[in-house]
């Protein structure tokens, strides 16, 4: 069940049985039904995740009810409020899950530890947070200079099976579009 999580490491750095039985001993895992909230705003957030089954999405709700999706994560993804987690401050979006769910949940405790502990890990961690930089600067500089019909093919071109997952009206949320414009799009 946990090869998922290992693989994921090992595309980074290769690790030896008793290091793995190690790392993974500093998570806990956690099973979380259909509409159940991993992070709730307003909460402390002190886990970081990384999804083992299932599907979430991290969004924000305005004054209005508008909701606006930062991130989903299917499995072999991370996901967390992260300026919560790193800062140790309250949750300023939700993440609930859009699927039944299976998560390892990592204290920010956990982690410097494994970190200061294993230069192997550390690289892993390092490595896996550029890549999400990376990632949230494309997704900013598409917001701002793709049309809608470019981020849709984008997104469908990246990440084909989350259509399969997630409903036109998150997909749509997750574009900055109307459900009806989606479905224009997808014509």
């Amino acid at each position: 069940m946990y090869e998922i999580f290992r693989n994921q490491i090992e595309k980074i750095t290769p690790l030896l049985d008793a290091e793995f039985d190690y790392i993974l001993s500093h998570f806990t895992t956690k099973k979380l039904k259909k509409h159940q909230f991993l992070v709730q705003e307003g909460e402390e957030v002190k886990y970081e995740y990384f999804v083992l089954t299932g599907c979430l999405k991290a969004y924000h709700t305005d004054a209005e009810g508008k909701e606006y999706i930062l991130q989903f994560a299917l499995p072999d993804w991370w996901i967390t409020d992260y300026q919560a987690f790193a800062k140790e401050t309250k949750a300023t979006i939700n993440i609930d899950c859009i699927e039944n769910s299976e998560i390892l949940a990592i204290s920010s405790y956990n982690k410097e530890k494994l970190c200061a502990e294993m230069h192997k890990i550390e690289h892993f961690f390092r490595k896996k947070s550029n890549a999400g930089y990376v990632a949230l600067q494309q997704r900013i500089l598409s917001l701002l200079n793709k049309t809608a019909k470019e981020r849709y093919e984008q997104l469908l071109e990246l990440y084909p099976t989350l259509f399969q997952k997630v409903p036109k009206t998150l997909i749509a949320a997750y574009l900055g579009v109307s459900r009806e414009t989606l479905s224009r799009l997808e014509k």
